[in-house]
């Protein structure tokens, strides 16, 4: 059996990373869970039963999940991550508006 059905499979798995940031503990939002396959499926699902928003970004994802887990994520994706955690603040607070109507 060849490596190349092996990669295939595993690029085509899905995937998840979740982060953390805690102001004042974190200089930066930290890695806290990071899986494949079932395994990204259930930290979408605990994100969900969480009401802990959820962005889609296949590249950053890619990038996100070869950090170590509690490892806080470079400088060099402050940025992209910054983007994200605003769009997610940004979901809650509409999402609490949309409740207290």
């Amino acid at each position: 059996m060849s490596d190349e059905p092996k990669t295939e499979i595993s690029r085509n798995l899905k995937k998840a990373v979740a982060l953390k940031y805690t102001p004042g503990q974190n200089e930066a939002p930290v890695v806290v869970a990071k899986g494949q396959g079932s395994v990204a499926d259930i930290i979408l699902q605990k994100a969900k039963e969480n009401g802990v928003a959820v962005q889609e970004d296949a590249a950053l994802v890619e990038v996100l999940s070869k950090l170590d887990l509690d490892q806080q994520i470079p400088p060099q994706l402050y940025q992209l991550v910054a983007e994200i955690l605003s769009y997610v603040y940004q979901s809650d607070r509409s999402a609490g508006e949309r409740r207290m109507k």
